[in-house]
């Protein structure tokens, strides 16, 4: 009951799964050239990307928007217009900055289509301001676009203008309207010579080019030109242009932008600035323009009316003699003359109104409204209505730069306009009634002043009459003459409410990338944990042991010792080269395996069994070392080559394999004929012999129980060279006949999956007194740690690193010198 618990605990400790960090660390450390070698690597590319990044810049300007009010706006000059408040403008100004027409503007103004190039280290370099030249392209002809243009000077007057075209097209743009085309243009080499100031007209380039005053260039010196998609370089700037307030509720805004070249940022940011206050500008001084305009096409009528009364007057007193009118009459003229005027005012005044009530029916852009003080409405509500409707409008507009039609805030915005639309058409009512009942009145009392007037002479009601009209149409036009001149006053006097606190200036600085630091920072780190997680990687999928330590966690199984890889002809290492440090390993395997033998307290022959779970591990190569040592010490030895599928033990000692163990098992020869003396004293050889169809069932014949009884009669240590455990059932036949086991394991070769076989037999007690060799071991203390590294050190390469006095070695070349080095990386 006891053993079932414990194998079961043993196949849960089996299967847990655990990460080896520490075996982890020390793979990483045996590789730290490798992680080095990438980190140097890393550097070297991060180097490369440092020298060869174009430096970024980032500058900045301040503007202040305030809600200046126009000195001259008073209660009788309403023309001036307030946009909503500060808190609103700010707003508006940061969508209006974002907006694709600004930038439209602001691009076509610098002319930021157009790059002056000149050849660099890596890529050519926009010189902008540096340029020794300016070209002024011709904006009504076509420009071929993303292709940079050579311009050579020869000398002081004369330039080249020089190109390369690999087809016979190219995209073309003209930027008088922005349209674009196709154009030929001739394949391969070109160039074609021009006089300074002269018209450059090619199928790909047209403009003028001069050369900047008090500049020499240098003959030879070559320049580009190059042009750009207009659309494309507005989007650009539109997109990295950032605007945000100074301050949190600040009515001061900060531009910044960012770009290679400093001056351009400069320009662009001032320009900017320059465009939002000249727009914003236009759109406060929207309401006093619309208003002069108004003013202006009905200056025009009346100035027509005026000279036709003056000239009607004029030819009046050519026909007719001059005469004087009575006090009396006098004063019924002068009053009639007081009531056309009132009744011209009251007529002006239901025009306007007439004209608002059509156009709020029949227009939906309500921004061109003139004001009602024009002529003379001073209705409160006419003029906060017609305000909020042109502030709602305007509002729109410039929703209508970044939001989508059909959004709710227009519908909310259009839902205000309507209601205050309403107001004001019921207000225009009223007041056209009550204009309608004022005109009546003034119409009474002129057919009642006109009535006293019948008694006149003819020619003096006529010379009455005209002088009334005459009068009338010089007082209305002096009239509208002082609106349109306080209109133009307003409109004067008027500021725009973005001032620039703090112009973009290139003051040195203002560097933002690239950051070299955290580039170099960036490359050690790729290099490091790069390399670090692929070493992961690799252990993680790794499943072959390398040292001692994986083989204690593995198994529980002990460890007898370690024989160091020694690169020889043969294998017979032990007796050729007796002070190596491979003989030295089989000498201490024999002390083990003696402490074994003396606790069995046997007295008779020794077996030893030597296996290993696939082929190429170095069982045979053990077998033949260790029936040396055994030999060599003067105990009589015989060596069995048991492994009847695949024998090999013949060739090291010059015998042929014709006759062997097989031979003997099947009654075909005895066994002094299957035997065979080795050149070395004490230690007889047993080939496997030809191949049988039926290994497995002579390995459990009787033949094979004599035959092992007699050999522990007659010799003192029997070793038996034995098939692989892992692929075939042989050894486990042969397990039977050894006193001690030895399972061979080949590090960086065996699979640690290979020692489940051998676990598992030794839990069941099929096999006694079995124990580990470690194969092909190397002394690395990064490798081995613990018990392996002692044990390795001591009986594996240890005696070598003593002094080479006791031990032998080979003369090494440079190039096996150089070998070991980059197996050690």
């Amino acid at each position: 009951m006891a053993y079932v618990e414990d194998h079961e605990i043993e196949n849960m400790e089996s299967s847990r799964v655990t990460f080896d960090f520490k075996g982890f660390l020390f793979k990483a450390l045996n590789l730290w050239k490798f992680v080095l070698l990438c980190i140097g690597v890393a550097l070297i590319v991060a180097y490369l990307i440092n020298v060869r990044k174009q430096n970024v810049y980032k500058l900045d300007s301040l503007i202040s928007i305030e809600n200046d009010q126009n000195p001259f706006f008073t209660a009788n000059t309403s023309i001036s217009f307030n946009w909503g408040g500060v808190s609103g403008k700010v707003g508006k100004i940061i969508t209006a900055i974002k907006t694709r027409s600004h930038n439209e503007k602001v691009v076509d103004s610098l002319k930021f289509y157009m790059s002056y190039l000149q050849e660099g280290k890596y890529r050519k370099v926009d010189i902008y301001k540096r340029a020794p030249f300016e070209f002024s392209p011709d904006l009504t002809k076509f420009q071929a676009l993303n292709r940079p243009i050579g311009i050579r000077f020869l000398d002081d007057n004369e330039f080249e203008v020089f190109t390369n075209f690999e087809g016979s097209g190219v995209r073309t743009q003209k930027y008088s309207d922005k349209s674009l085309s196709n154009a030929k243009v001739p394949t391969g080499p070109y160039s074609k010579k021009f006089k300074n100031g002269d018209e450059v007209n090619l199928p790909f380039i047209n403009g003028v080019l001069n050369v900047k005053p008090n500049l020499r260039v240098k003959p030879g010196s070559e320049y580009f030109i190059e042009f750009k998609n207009f659309d494309i370089v507005v989007n650009n700037y539109k997109e990295r242009i950032i605007i945000n307030p100074f301050s949190e509720a600040s009515s001061v805004l900060r531009l910044q932008l960012a770009g290679n070249n400093k001056a351009k940022i400069v320009d662009f940011l001032n320009a900017t600035s320059d465009i939002l206050s000249r727009t914003e500008l236009e759109r406060k001084n929207l309401y006093a323009t619309n208003t002069i305009r108004f003013i202006d096409s009905t200056l025009q009528a009346v100035d027509l009316s005026l000279k036709d009364v003056t000239d009607e007057m004029n030819e009046f007193r050519k026909k007719n003699k001059v005469f004087d009118v009575t006090a009396e009459i006098a004063q019924i003229s002068s009053q009639l003359r007081g009531y056309d005027l009132a009744k011209e005012e009251e007529q002006a005044k239901l025009n306007y109104l007439n004209n608002l009530e059509t156009y709020l029916n029949t227009k939906t852009d309500y921004t061109k409204i003139a004001a009602p003080t024009s002529v003379g409405i001073e209705e409160g509500n006419i003029l906060n209505s017609v305000s909020k409707i042109i502030a709602l409008a305007a509002e729109r507009q410039n929703l209508e730069y970044t939001t989508k039609e059909g959004s709710v805030l227009f519908k909310d915005i259009d839902n205000q306009i309507d209601s205050e639309k309403n107001v004001l058409l019921e207000t225009i009512d009223a007041t056209k009634r009550t204009i309608g009942i004022q005109l009546n009145t003034i119409n009474r009392n002129i057919a009642n002043l006109e009535a006293k007037l019948t008694d006149l002479p003819e020619d003096q009601q006529e010379f009455l009459k005209i002088q009334r009209k005459l009068d009338i149409s010089q007082e209305a036009y002096d009239v509208y003459q002082e609106k349109r001149s306080e209109a133009a006053i307003v409109k004067a006097a008027n500021i725009s409410d973005i001032t620039v606190i703090d112009e973009a200036k290139d003051i040195g600085g203002g560097l933002i990338g690239p950051n070299k630091s955290l580039n170099y920072m960036m490359a050690v780190m790729m290099g490091f944990f790069v390399p670090m997680f692929l070493i992961f990687v690799i252990f993680l999928l790794d499943n072959t042991i390398h040292g001692s330590d994986e083989i204690e966690q593995l198994s529980k199984i002990p460890i007898l010792g370690l024989i160091g890889k020694y690169n020889y002809k043969n294998n017979l290492i032990v007796f050729e080269k007796p002070k190596s440090a491979v003989a030295e390993s089989f000498r201490s395997i024999r002390s083990s395996l003696q402490f074994i033998y003396k606790k069995m307290g046997k007295t008779e022959g020794k077996t030893l069994m030597i296996t290993s779970s696939v082929s190429g591990e170095g069982k045979t190569f053990c077998s033949i070392n260790i029936s040396t040592v055994y030999a060599l010490s003067g105990k009589k030895t015989i060596l069995l080559g048991l492994d009847l599928r695949k024998p090999k033990i013949f060739g090291d000692f010059n015998i042929d394999n014709d006759k062997g163990v097989v031979n003997y098992l099947i009654g075909e020869n005895t066994f002094e004929d299957v035997k065979y003396q080795s050149h070395i004293e004490n230690l007889d050889i047993v080939p496997s012999g030809p191949v049988p169809p039926n290994p497995s069932e002579l390995l459990m014949s009787d033949q094979m129980k004599l035959l092992i009884a007699k050999l522990r009669q007659e010799y003192d240590m029997i070793v038996l060279d034995t098939p692989p455990l892992g692929l075939v059932t042989d050894a486990l036949e042969l397990t039977q006949y050894a006193d001690a086991t030895i399972f061979m394991v080949r590090l960086d070769y065996t699979k640690k999956g290979m020692l489940a076989l051998i676990n598992a037999k030794y839990r069941t007690g099929e096999v006694k007194n079995i124990s580990f060799v470690l194969n092909f071991y190397k002394h690395k203390t990064n490798h081995n740690y613990g018990y392996g590294y002692g044990y390795g050190y001591g009986y594996g390469y240890g005696y070598g690193v003593y002094g080479n006095a006791y031990h032998e070695r080979d003369n090494d070349t440079i190039f096996k010198r150089i070998g070991r080095f980059f197996k050690r990386i």
